[in-house]
């Protein structure tokens, strides 16, 4: 969904935001990566986000089960095998965390307790856009702007869809917003696409 390559894993300083209980950190690492993820849930010790995560999978399951046709079914073959990869990846991570908690920050969106330009890159996935009926313009502006204040070259989000698979229909206030600040901005076709319709990322970049 990211477009990232394995040379980026190994050369860039990565911040996964927000990444809840998901693998790339954990991945990313053992490729010998430089990864690290934020999260409001880190409030939690490993074990209560480990159960947290097995509940949202079972959620997550018993919606989708009863509504498979928004989703494209080649990436993952059916819900059985979706349910093997989420319930890989929550154990990834848990482990992880376990292993290397330095590398999981609790903080809660728009801030970031990071310097300023910290990291090369920031990975936005299923968060901003996809709820944007619950998140007001104003945060996601907010959020995107510390975002860029910690960011040294580039921020890709991922979907810029929302839940019910329309397109955030805010985006293009967003994109004013970018081009007054005198980013750049960039919607970029990628392979990946379960949600029907969530197949392009936003890149953002100085």
């Amino acid at each position: 969904m990211f477009q990232i390559s394995n040379d980026d894993i190994a050369s860039k300083r990565i911040l996964d935001c927000p990444g809840g209980a998901c693998s790339f950190t954990a991945v990313a690492n053992q490729r010998g990566g430089k990864a690290k993820s934020v999260d409001i849930a880190y409030a939690y010790s490993w074990d209560i986000l480990y159960a947290k995560g097995k509940e949202d999978i079972k959620h997550a399951m018993e919606q989708m089960s009863k509504a498979q046709d928004q989703y494209k079914w080649n990436y993952f073959s059916n819900l059985a095998d979706l349910l093997d990869h989420r319930t890989h990846a929550l154990g990834l991570s848990t482990t992880d965390r376990r292993a290397n908690p330095e590398n999981y920050i609790e903080a809660a969106l728009p801030q970031l307790p990071f310097q300023d330009k910290q990291f090369d890159l920031i990975l936005s996935a299923h968060f901003l856009f996809m709820y944007g009926e619950r998140l007001s313009l104003q945060f996601h502006l907010d959020t995107l702007q510390e975002m860029m204040r910690v960011a040294e070259e580039e921020i890709r989000i991922y979907p810029i869809i929302q839940l019910d698979g329309r397109r955030y229909p805010l985006l293009d206030e967003v994109l004013s917003y970018v081009d007054r600040e005198g980013w750049t901005s960039e919607l970029v076709n990628v392979s990946y696409e379960f949600q029907r319709g969530a197949n392009q990322m936003l890149k953002l970049s100085r």
